[in-house]
């Protein structure tokens, strides 16, 4: 049992939350940050700790695309195609993409460096088109940007060109 390795971590949420079905997504969270996925016995252990049916939970994960259902690569590139980085032409970020690793939609490379998703949006509807790799944006893409953020990464495991995401309201610094 997943959750059972974890038990301090599981009855620290779950002291967050009076109704305890408001504790999924911070569960959710932990089973994928330990797997590096959502596997269906860690679906099953959530939905018993929070009284909850297997299907509720697998609809809660299929929902989100922050969730992922089968291993991913070390660099997640997830591809906005909202309507305002179509219009900016995103479908040919993931053409550069699938061109250059040689994987579509869906898949990792046997290198299981990367894995190419195309989501919904990403919240950076000004800066199209844009990725986001792992937990960073990479936006106003061109076809020379999206090869260097890849090498770099492939070669560094980091890549300079990465804008954000930026929390709003920024803090200003005290003086």
């Amino acid at each position: 049992m997943l959750l059972a390795k974890f038990k301090d971590e599981v009855e620290e949420i779950l002291s967050r939350y009076p109704v305890k079905r408001s504790a999924l997504l911070p569960l959710l969270n932990l089973a994928q940050r330990e797997e590096g996925f959502v596997s269906e016995p860690a679906m099953r252990d959530i939905a018993k700790v929070l009284e909850l049916t297997p299907p509720q939970v697998f609809e809660t994960v299929t929902f989100y695309t922050m969730f992922n259902l089968k291993p991913i690569g070390k660099f997640h590139l997830q591809v906005c195609k909202s309507l305002m980085c179509a219009l900016v032409r995103s479908d040919d970020v993931v053409t550069w993409i699938s061109k250059k690793l040689n994987i579509t939609p869906g898949h990792t490379t046997p290198d299981n460096n990367f894995t190419l998703s195309v989501v919904e949006c990403l919240g950076s509807c000004g800066t199209g088109p844009m990725m986001q790799v792992n937990d960073d944006y990479y936006e106003q893409l061109t076809e020379e940007k999206v090869a260097r953020v890849l090498e770099d990464l492939a070669r560094d495991g980091v890549c300079s060109l990465k804008s954000g995401p930026y929390m709003y309201p920024i803090p200003l610094s005290q003086s």
